[in-house]
């Protein structure tokens, strides 16, 4: 069973951008981002910004950007791009801007991946870090693997976080 080391004030509200990496998705058949969205409002959070992106360094890296430059914003939750394809870059453009790194996330993500898919789990480059002041999270693209770390370890811990970061 896992615990929680602290209760977090309920009612607290978190503002996100879901940003979905991938050169064939659309807003139609975009079902990670879509799920992102569905368990960010029933965990009572908002969604302040809605994203498509194609698989592209300079693209990725502008948003970030753009999106962190909203004062409204506490959380980015990108999906996809995270393996070692060639076209994977969403780990590479995303690490290159993190003024702080949550090395836990990626590791706890990858040990709760190994215990449903195996060893296929080491392929994942799954991060989270801070960036101007706001949670950035990087999930694989699979909607197995945005329901594992939303339920397992964002939604537990975002109202935490961004109360660290506003402090």
């Amino acid at each position: 069973m896992t615990q929680i080391p602290h209760p977090d004030s309920p009612g607290t509200t978190v503002n996100c951008a879901v940003i979905t990496v991938s050169d064939t998705r659309t807003s139609e058949n975009d079902t990670s981002g879509q799920l992102i969205q569905q368990l960010l409002g029933e965990a009572g959070h908002t969604l302040a910004a809605y994203r498509i992106l194609k698989d592209e360094p300079v693209e990725i890296r502008e948003q970030l950007k753009l999106l962190c430059a909203s004062a409204d914003l506490d959380a980015l939750i990108f999906n996809g791009g995270t393996g070692i394809a060639p076209r994977d870059t969403t780990y590479d453009a995303i690490a290159s801007l993190l003024e702080k790194t949550l090395p836990g996330f990626g590791e706890v993500f990858r040990w709760l991946s190994y215990e449903e898919i195996g060893s296929r789990a080491i392929a994942s480059r799954a991060i989270a870090g801070v960036y101007r002041s706001k949670l950035v999270f990087s999930l694989p693209g699979s909607s197995k693997a945005v329901k594992l770390a939303m339920e397992k370890l964002i939604l537990p811990e975002v109202v935490h976080l961004v109360k660290q970061l506003r402090k």
